[in-house]
């Protein structure tokens, strides 16, 4: 059977960046293929293209036996092609509704049709299992709740080819379940599938075909069958790479960090004690609190009642300035809104909030010190950028999300609060970051470790929290952590 869609030796340069090269991808009806990479292997501007977002400089597309070229994102969609993107491209200050159908309201004699916008958004959040209000403001809304609206909204375009790019990476085992049943459903009716994800389980689960993109070029395209994990990984990055969650055990100091009674938005009276030289890990379903714990911590938002000590001494947290002051980093789960300026430089961002560093007493900044820094970082973190100077947006969302944990890093903090710290980053850059976080634990850093990745947190921590409902419901030691209890306690109360 022919492909549905055909991609064939497309090219494209941005500058003297050569970033595809000839790369053919073939897309089949009832089919889902898996696209995997490292971060800068190509992944993103491939899809761009075939949505119409960017112009290929050499190629072909070939969408139901016809030639095609999309020169903006509107004809993809009308063609019936549809993305949900790594980044979330939604307005926080309209409602749900408004967002899923932004640009093709339904109207009758020129009046919008607010009714049959909000049944058919219904309908759609419904089929993902949201019990999310359509009038609700977005921006209201969790990262992982915004996240299904994002593909909700893809799904009621009724499109024929469906680009999943991350859409797993802001979910728990729970909300990716419904969207994996969801694409059964979509293959049945004959849909073809491309679906990006840096969980290699996901793809092997989920997706019939596998294609391997580094450095630009389709290294390889098959069967998923044909392929294991280990000969998928080693496709990725062309080299042999073992012991994806390095793990070092804890050397654990006094306690750091003591939450007493903790009572804030989405948290109630949560007690507990973090040590230095450890990782903590805090688990839970999406909206059990747990972002909402790192923040308050921090000092983005209000502590309504109780206490938190750091280092025997009782602090009061009121802001993220004194958050810092106070010796803590931390790494935001959206990178794009909170943890970094997308039309400043990396550098920029890497030292905004640890400007004090370089300033003297007069308030200069010594540039070539920071500058100086800036590329120790660049290269500590492996981050593919062709210098400081380079705007963060230009970067792939997993070098974004390197120069964001950069960022906090570098104000040498004494607790450091991890949010989802490698959403969006590939198999390599993930142990390049496990192995950051092993090396600041045994410098005596406490850190917590707040992740919907389930190996994730049972591979790097050497305790888990889990939260429900805002409450604490469980605590496991490294050696007692389990899967299933872990998901016994975040299920609590729901």
């Amino acid at each position: 059977m022919p492909a549905l869609l055909q991609l064939k030796n497309i090219e494209k340069s941005f500058g003297t960046v050569h970033v595809l090269k000839s790369v053919n991808l073939e897309i089949h009806r009832g089919r889902a293929v898996g696209l995997a990479g490292e971060n800068g292997a190509g992944k993103s501007t491939l899809m761009k293209i075939l949505a119409g977002i960017y112009s290929r400089d050499a190629g072909q597309m070939i969408y139901n036996g016809e030639t095609v070229k999309f020169t903006n994102a509107r004809q993809a969609i009308d063609a019936g092609i549809a993305v949900i993107h790594q980044e979330l491209n939604l307005l926080p200050e309209l409602s749900v509704a408004e967002n899923m159908f932004l640009g093709r309201e339904p109207t009758k004699l020129g009046k919008i049709q607010w009714q049959e916008i909000y049944s058919k958004t219904q309908f759609w959040l419904d089929k993902l299992k949201q019990k999310i209000d359509p009038t609700t403001r977005l921006g209201t809304l969790s990262i992982a709740q915004q996240q299904m609206v994002e593909i909700a909204r893809a799904l009621s375009l009724n499109a024929q080819v469906i680009v999943m790019d991350e859409p797993t990476d802001a979910l728990t085992d729970i909300e990716a379940q419904i969207l994996f049943d969801v694409m059964k459903d979509l293959k049945a009716e004959g849909k073809g599938i491309v679906f990006i994800s840096h969980r290699l389980a996901e793809i092997f689960t989920s997706c019939e075909d596998i294609a391997i993109l580094r450095d630009g070029h389709m290294v390889h395209q098959g069967h998923t069958e044909d392929l294991t994990e280990h000969e998928l990984i080693h496709h990725m990055v062309g080299r042999e790479l073992t012991d994806q969650y390095p793990y070092t055990a804890a050397q654990t100091g006094p306690v750091r960090l003591a939450v007493k009674e903790l009572s804030a938005k989405g948290c109630q009276e949560i007690s507990f004690t973090a040590y230095s030289g450890e990782v903590l890990g805090f688990s839970g379903l999406v909206g059990a609190g747990r972002t909402e714990l790192a923040k308050t911590i921090f000092g983005a938002n209000a502590l309504q009642s109780g206490s938190i000590e750091i280092d025997g001494k009782p602090v009061q947290i009121s802001s993220p300035r004194q958050g810092i002051a106070n010796g803590i980093g931390y790494v935001t789960e959206d990178r794009k809104s909170e943890g970094l300026i997308q039309i400043h430089s990396v550098g920029t961002n890497m030292t905004l909030a640890g400007l004090a560093r370089f300033t003297s007493a007069l308030g200069m900044v010594n540039r070539q010190s920071e500058e100086v820094t800036i590329n120790e970082f660049i290269k500590a973190f492996s981050i593919k950028t062709q210098g400081g100077e380079s705007l963060v947006q230009n970067l792939s969302g997993g070098n974004q999300q390197k120069v964001s944990i950069a960022k906090s890093v570098l104000v040498e903090p004494r607790i450091l609060i991890l949010d989802e710290p490698t959403r969006g980053v590939d198999v390599g850059a993930k142990r390049e970051i496990y192995t950051l976080i092993n090396k600041l634990k045994a410098e005596g850093m406490c850190i917590l470790l707040v992740s919907s990745d389930m190996p994730e947190l049972l591979g790097i921590s050497d305790r888990i929290m889990v939260l429900a409902n805002g409450k604490l419901t469980g605590e496991f030691s490294r050696d007692e952590a389990t899967q299933e209890k872990i998901m016994h306690c975040a299920v609590a109360g729901q």
